[in-house]
């Protein structure tokens, strides 16, 4: 919908530790790489309230994951 915030999700590999605490979280958001163990990202743009994505965001130890919000 016009003037509704589009969420998108950022997930900056080269930060990531691979705790993996975000895969855990929101497993239809965040999974991780077999080959390194850090963050893939399956779905950028998860539904709006999505609770486990910003809860996944607030358990990364690293900082790696972000939400960018912009006007539509």
């Amino acid at each position: 919908m016009k003037g509704d915030n589009e969420v998108r999700i950022s997930a900056d590999r080269e930060r990531c530790i691979g705790a993996g605490m975000c895969a855990l979280l929101a497993p239809e958001v965040f999974d991780q790489d077999e080959d390194d163990g850090r963050v893939r990202l399956l779905d950028a743009r998860p539904q709006r309230g999505h609770s486990a994505v910003r809860e996944a965001l607030e358990a990364c130890p690293s900082g790696a994951l972000e939400i960018v919000e912009s006007r539509g």
